[in-house]
C-alpha cells in the first residue's frame, strides 16, 4: 500500500494516449491526473447505464460534462445536466442513472486506491 500512497500520474496527461477501462453495462472510465491527495476521472455513460448506489471514504465532487443524469445522494434525487455538478461527502450513499448519454468528471480526495489496484 505504500507504493499507492506515493503514486502519482505524469505531470501531463494526454487524453488520446491515456487508456480507458470498460467497466461493463455501458460505463467506461479513464483515469486522468492523480497524486496521493487527489484523483480526476472521466466516466462515459450510455443512456440507461447505472452507477449503482455505493459509499466510500473519499470526498467526491463531480462535474456533468455532457448528458443528463438522475443523481441520488443520501436520500435525495435530482436531475442534472451539462454544466451542473454535485458533491458527495465521505461515507454517504450515492449513485446515478444516465437519462441521456453523457460524461461525468469525478474528482476524489484522497485518490481512489481501488481504481489503481483494479489495473486501470
Amino acid at each position: 500500500m505504500a507504493a499507492i500512497a506515493e503514486a502519482h500520474s505524469s505531470p501531463f496527461v494526454v487524453a488520446k494516449d491515456t487508456p480507458k477501462e470498460n467497466l461493463g453495462e455501458g460505463i467506461t472510465r479513464q483515469i486522468l491526473g492523480y497524486g496521493p491527495e487527489i484523483m480526476v476521472v472521466r466516466v462515459w455513460f450510455d443512456r440507461g447505464a447505472v452507477g449503482q448506489v455505493h459509499a466510500h471514504r473519499h470526498s467526491q465532487s463531480t462535474y456533468v460534462e455532457s448528458g443528463r443524469f438522475e443523481v441520488f445522494i443520501d436520500g435525495e434525487k435530482r436531475v442534472l445536466e451539462a454544466g451542473d455538478s454535485f458533491y458527495v461527502a465521505p461515507h454517504l450513499d450515492h449513485g446515478a442513472v444516465c437519462l441521456e448519454a453523457g460524461v461525468l468528471i469525478d474528482t476524489f480526495s484522497p485518490l481512489r486506491e481501488d481504481f489503481l489496484s483494479e489495473g486501470a
